[in-house]
């Protein structure tokens, strides 16, 4: 989950905010105490692939950036009003009084600004799904659960009253202390409990869901794209072939170090083919340019998005998805294509590293998400692109109606923006989110 963190309003500049607030990534005011664990005790003996090292570098049990934070995610005790705040200068002085008094690390943009983020999610769910079957939703990374109380209270307002009755939210959550709060935020509204369940998991494990859902059903995921595990491959040349990165420890130090091998991981291919599937041959001239002048190529693949993207499309093959995350993070200093943002705290004040290695569970690792792969690969898991029995690609019909749109161009068309807006009509859900984007995905007729 992609997080917010307060900092000095002179940071933002448009017409995306800084690193320091782009990412609504508002920094906790007080200290962290960062817990290191050694190299050895992070990977073992073994190398292990990039995305291992970054799974455990953010989620291990012990030593994990979010399993060390215990406040993670904010729950805000009274809805902002906007309408009566005079401007940006007003909205960062109100932000700065609530960190203090909450001693929060950060707030999501759906507890921000609630009820209103969720409302226009819950808008866009009823205008484009089939109401004469049973609404179901599932939601990834759910939080503190204020999207899905916030889903659900717009339904029971707004929807048919059978709608409402017959619907079902179902959470899948990784953390057991968010899972808890997401129960003690909707059960704020009696009748939500009986429609809503928490199923403490990883959603890309296969193993965790039941059967086949064959019923329509919408997925959810707010910020959980930028934290999912990454792969990194690495090429000599321009024209030399990729190979994939491990991590190491050095046998000398404490430290750790890159190993390139040869491309084996089933993951990583299917991530690359996916990537440079239709990709143009290469030009003569850029050919020999790259034999006078080689340069090394490093690239990050969402492996992570793919797989769960795996998972949902086998086990919910009729789902549609909402999905909103950064398509675009500045002043990143670790190289590579779709490289993350490596950021940490150290005595009040924030740093990004230069090289993914230094976290060792005392930073956030997150990565924009490009949505035009991000597509690609939603075809992909669908089914279509896929080869037939007998070898030869499938003729299929695309089996996805998908559309990307910015975050002020989704909340214009399903949202209330002028809920949010101040007395100078200064917006900052729709001005101060210029790097972020919404992605939606429903299932076309070409199912077969």
């Amino acid at each position: 989950m992609a997080l917010v963190r307060f900092i000095s309003s002179r940071k933002l500049s448009p017409p995306f905010l800084s690193r320091n607030v782009d990412r609504f990534e508002l920094a906790r005011i007080g200290s962290i105490r960062a817990a290191f664990f050694s190299t050895q005790k992070l990977i073992g003996d073994e190398p292990v692939l990039v995305r291992d090292f970054i799974h455990r570098a953010l989620y291990d049990a012990k030593h994990g950036y979010f399993s060390q934070r215990s406040q993670s995610v904010g729950v805000l005790e009274r809805i902002i009003k906007f309408n009566q705040l005079e401007g940006r200068k007003a909205y960062m002085k109100l932000l700065e009084k609530v960190y203090k008094q909450s001693d929060i690390s950060w707030f999501t943009p759906v507890e921000l600004f609630k009820p209103w983020y969720a409302h226009g999610i819950a808008e866009a769910i009823l205008r484009t799904t089939n109401l004469s079957v049973p609404l179901k939703i599932y939601e990834i990374g759910g939080g503190s659960g204020t999207c899905a109380k916030g889903i659900l209270d717009y339904i029971m307002l707004n929807a048919p009253e059978r709608i409402y009755n017959n619907m079902s939210y179902t959470s899948i959550e990784i953390s057991p202390s968010l899972a808890k709060i997401q129960k003690e935020t909707v059960a704020q509204v009696g009748s939500h409990l009986s429609k809503f369940r928490v199923e403490c998991r990883d959603a890309s494990d296969l193993s965790g869901w039941r059967n086949v859902e064959q019923q329509p059903c919408w997925v959810i995921m707010l910020e959980v794209l930028d934290n999912l595990p990454h792969d990194l491959v690495y090429s000599q040349s321009q024209l030399s072939p990729w190979m994939e990165v491990l991590v190491e420890n050095k046998p000398e130090s404490e430290s750790l170090s890159e190993l390139y091998k040869p491309l084996e991981d089933p993951l990583i291919k299917r991530c690359i083919d996916i990537v440079e599937h239709e990709a143009p041959p290469v030009s003569k001239p850029k050919e020999i340019w790259s034999k006078l002048f080689p340069k090394p190529r490093r690239c990050w693949l969402p492996t992570g998005c793919l797989k769960l993207l795996e998972v949902l499309h086998e086990k919910l093959p009729k789902m549609s998805l909402i999905a909103s995350d950064f398509s675009f993070l500045p002043d990143v200093k670790v190289p590579g294509e779709r490289a993350p943002l490596v950021s940490t705290k150290k005595d009040g004040s924030s740093s990004d590293y230069s090289s993914y290695l230094d976290a060792k569970g005392d930073a956030d690792i997150f990565f924009p998400t490009d949505f035009w792969l991000l597509e690609r690969m939603d075809h992909y898991c669908s089914g279509w692109r896929k080869t037939e029995k007998d070898g030869t690609p499938s003729k299929k019909g695309r089996k996805r109606r998908t559309l990307t749109l910015d975050t002020s161009a989704f909340m214009d068309e399903f949202g209330l923006p002028s809920k949010t807006r101040t007395k100078d009509g200064y917006n900052p859900l729709l001005d101060d989110f210029k790097n972020t984007k919404f992605y939606l995905s429903v299932p076309t007729h070409n199912t077969k």
